[in-house]
Formats: C-alpha cells, structure tokens, sequence
C-alpha cells in the first residue's frame, strides 16, 4: 500500500493543480459559482479515487511482491497477472534469474575445480617433503633438526591450505562417528612429539573420566585440536614449558580443553581472533601466524555443532574449551 501511494502522489498532486487552474480560469472569466465549482471537485476527486481503487485492486499482487521479502529465489519469477507492467516484470526477473544460474553453475564448476587442483598440489608437495625428511636423516646434527624443523612448518602451511580448500564443501566431508577423546589426543600428541621437543613446551593430560567418548568428525577434530595444540606452545615457548589438555564433563556436556601459560590474548585483540587472516598484536609478534587457524577453527566447529570457548590474561595464558553438547556426549548416553 505505501508503495501504491508513493507511486501515484505525483498524480493526485497533478491532478489537484490541474482542477485549482481550471477553476481559476472560469473564475477569472466571470463563472463564479462555488456550487458548481465545487461539485466539479467532488467529480473530479471521485473519478481519480475510483481510478486508485481499481488499480490498486489489478495490482495489488504486484505491489505486495514487491515490498515482500523472497522466501527462495524460485518465487522471484512467479507470474502475477497479465497486465504489461506485470508480464515485463515476469519477463526480466526470468532472464534474469536464468541468467543468475548459469553464471552460479559456471562459479561452481570453478571452485570445484580449484579445490581438486589444491587437492592434488597439497598432496604432490608431501611427496618432496617425505624425500628431504628422509634425506636430513643422513645429515649431522644441527641440520638435520634445522631440516625437518623447515619441513614440518611447511607440512603444516600445506595441511593449512587443504583443510581452506574444503571449507567451502566441509559438510560433504563430515564422517561423523563415536570418537574417544583421550585416544584422539594420544594420536595428536604423538603427531606432533617432534614439536614439543624443539618447543620445549610438554603436553600434560587430565582426565577427569575416563572413556569420555563424543559424536564428531574425528579427522577435522585431529585438525583443530592440532591448531590449538600449534598455538599454546607457540605463544608459551621461553614463557613456560607445559600446557594442560584437560578432558571432563560439564553437566551433561563434554569439554575439550587446552590450556597454556603463555603470554595470553590482549583483551582489544579478542573480539576478532575469529576473522580469517587477523593476527593481532601476538600475531605481529611471532611473525609465523597466518590469522587462519582459528578461523579455520571456528568454523569447522560450528559446522560439527560444536561450540567454542576462550578464556584469556595478559601474561598469565589461555584456554580453549570444545563444548560437545548433550546429544553429542555419548559417555552420558
């Protein structure tokens, strides 16, 4: 309805000026009875109201979808009525949306085709990476240890790039099943032996309970607890040499947590340690951050349903805690 009215207030305006100087002309030339002038007024008020009303009444449909906000692009080209407005509208939002689904098919064949070129990349780089591994074994020490401290930073910026590339498709990634977190962590832990090592920062494990087992997707988990893992020993190397991976139940909630005694998260940096490429002032500092794991992170988490807690200080460390809701926690089932 105020879309109707703002249409046609030009034409009832036009429509008053044009009686105001009619009038004033047969005023003027001495035709001077209000009675008349003003039955011309009532006639003229009342064809320009029947014309509105019947207007209104053929379009309506029109004017409602276009002040409705879409459900689903299907019912942007819904035809309407057959006057010519309606049908040039039905015409245009057609081509148009025919012409918005092919470009969006061209689009995804793009992006498929990116992801299995990264795909394949990510793989044809472990190859080389496996070879020079394997020749730093034959190499004195320190360069040896130089060495396959070179290739596991690249492995991980590889690994970094693979798990972006399926981002986009995550869903049809999932595998979800039981998962028993103490063994997902022992895996982790053993992955990444060497880096503890040259970190001298050391995993200690709580359990709370034992057998605490969770409905997840076990290798995005392994990627995420890694990234977490990667993060609390970097932030705590020459600070600190432990942080705690803690298992235990919250209610019926099962809780993930890592714990570090780093240098913590400056409290102006927390509100964005999510947005994908920011790296805040820790990240400035050690200048390896990419500003992508946690994004990376969070958004693996929030597709799974898992939620993600952070709680930091300035110079006293963080923790991160994966809450796997009730229907997740199977231990309690």
């Amino acid at each position: 309805m105020k879309l109707f009215f703002k249409e046609h207030f030009l034409l009832v305006v036009v429509q008053c000026i044009q009686l105001l100087v009619i009038l004033s002309l047969f005023w003027l030339d001495g035709y001077q009875n209000l009675k008349l002038f003003f039955y011309a007024a009532f006639l003229v008020f009342f064809l320009l109201t029947c014309y509105l009303i019947i207007h209104y009444r053929y379009r309506h449909k029109l004017y409602a979808r276009l002040t409705t906000p879409l459900e689903s692009l299907d019912n942007s080209f819904q035809k309407l009525d057959e006057s010519p407005i309606s049908v040039a509208l039905h015409q245009l939002l057609s081509q148009q949306y025919k012409l918005f689904l092919s470009q969006l098919e061209v689009m995804e064949k793009q992006q498929t085709e990116h992801r299995r070129y990264m795909d394949r990349w990510v793989h044809q780089m472990k190859t080389p990476l496996s070879v020079i591994e394997l020749t730093a074994q034959n190499i004195d020490e320190p360069e040896s240890s130089s060495i396959r401290e070179e290739t596991e930073r690249i492995k991980t910026g590889l690994n970094t790039v693979l798990y972006m590339a399926r981002l986009k498709t995550i869903e049809q990634d999932f595998h979800i099943k039981p998962v028993v977190l103490s063994n997902l962590i022992d895996e982790v832990n053993g992955e990444n032996k060497r880096f503890y090592i040259r970190n001298q920062v050391y995993p200690k494990l709580n359990l709370e309970k034992e057998g605490i087992t969770v409905e997840t997707d076990e290798k995005w988990l392994f990627f995420i607890l890694t990234q977490l893992l990667h993060n609390a020993v970097k932030y705590s190397a020459e600070k600190s040499n432990q942080i705690i991976i803690s298992i235990y139940e919250r209610g019926k909630e099962a809780i993930l947590e890592v714990k570090d005694f780093g240098i913590g998260i400056p409290e102006a940096d927390r509100k964005r340690i999510y947005d994908p490429f920011f790296t805040g002032e820790n990240g400035r500092k050690y200048r390896e951050s990419t500003g992508m794991g946690l994004y990376l992170t969070k958004e693996t988490l929030d597709h799974l349903g898992h939620q993600l807690e952070v709680e930091s200080k300035v110079g006293e460390g963080t923790s991160f805690r994966i809450i796997f809701s009730e229907t997740q926690n199977l231990t309690t089932m």
